[in-house]
């Protein structure tokens, strides 16, 4: 697999991503409140080691960002045009951490919970799936999960992503005695992407 550096200079990534209800797209400085509204939800947060305030989550945005400018990829902003200018982020990162599946590209989704239960993080989660394998060149993605966090397992599940429990593993950025620190890993490889249909709203 090339190193996402590698892949700037080796691609050309469109400066957005559409689909049939949303579009991802570079972040906008006016995303920045509604993100640090979602940040500080709760339910949103509860499988992450605590919700976000305003400064933390504007530098959030701003790792993204620089992600996105070093890479030409990274965590979207996702739009529902016309209904919504802002719902959360969809998209692709290095994972930023040693384990024994890193070096790897990670897919992954944060969305506000008025949204949930419109398919809009799979809808999304399948075009940034289409870049990976297509102009990224990719040969596999990952994502994980706190064990429990069923919902953002069955969008894994829906992108046709398959766990091992034997890839299951103790996420090394969390306390050892935390309740979020088992995590479960996805794995999808070009090969079974491609033999899966293209799909919109799942």
């Amino acid at each position: 697999m090339s190193a996402p550096g590698e892949l700037h200079a080796m691609t050309q990534i469109p400066p957005e991503l559409r689909t049939e209800r949303l579009v991802l797209r570079r972040w906008r400085p006016e995303d920045r409140e509604p993100f640090a509204a979602l940040n500080a939800d709760p339910e949103v947060m509860r499988w992450y080691p605590k919700p976000l305030g305003r400064e933390e989550s504007d530098a959030l945005v701003e790792r993204i960002e620089e992600a996105i400018e070093r890479d030409d990829f990274g965590l979207w902003a996702v739009e529902v045009p016309g209904v919504e200018p802002f719902v959360g982020y969809v998209g692709l990162a290095p994972v930023p951490f040693d384990a024994h599946f890193t070096p790897a590209i990670e897919i992954g989704w944060r969305l506000a919970r008025h949204v949930w239960g419109r398919g809009y993080a799979t809808e999304a989660a399948w075009r940034a799936l289409e870049l990976a394998f297509g102009a990224l060149g990719l040969d596999e993605v990952v994502s994980f999960t706190a064990e429990g966090n069923l919902r953002s397992r069955r969008v894994m599940e829906r992108l046709g992503m398959t766990r091992d429990p034997s890839d299951d593993f103790d996420h090394p950025l969390l306390d050892p005695g935390s309740p979020l620190s088992r995590h479960v890993l996805y794995r999808l490889s070009r090969v079974d992407h491609a033999h899966r249909p293209a799909r919109g709203r799942g």
